[in-house]
């Protein structure tokens, strides 16, 4: 059975997916881009900025489902430009504590929805 995980602390879904899905003890997360979710508007004043708003946006739905960043297991990042994986690093790993950190894979990719930087998406288990 899948549990539907929502909060109005993270951008709504813009098409046919929800924020995430929880099912059994394990929640699997959309991918997030920096959509501010208070005002819609999209954060890309720098890579910086766009990557906290990113794992802020992440950081509300793993608490709608009662998680934490200590909870994730996987993350995958999609990144329009390698040269800025040093920083998004950077920010990424502000959020995690390096020994209990997830798995993860950074991909650079051709186009992200509304022409972004960068976006994640994690799982997670209780």
């Amino acid at each position: 059975m899948k549990k539907v995980i929502f909060t109005e602390k993270a951008p709504a879904p813009i098409g046919p997916y929800n924020q995430a899905i929880l099912t059994g003890n394990t929640l699997y997360t959309s991918g997030q881009i920096a959509i501010n979710p208070a005002d819609g508007t999209l954060i890309t004043t720098s890579i910086e900025a766009e990557t906290t708003q990113v794992m802020e946006n992440l950081k509300a739905v793993l608490e709608a489902a009662g998680m934490t960043f200590e909870n994730v297991v996987k993350s995958t990042i999609f990144i329009m430009n390698m040269n800025d994986f040093g920083n998004i690093n950077t920010i990424y790993g502000s959020y995690f504590n390096e020994k209990t950190a997830p798995a993860r894979e950074t991909v650079q990719v051709a186009c992200l929805p509304k022409n972004v930087n960068v976006e994640i998406s994690m799982v997670a288990v209780l």
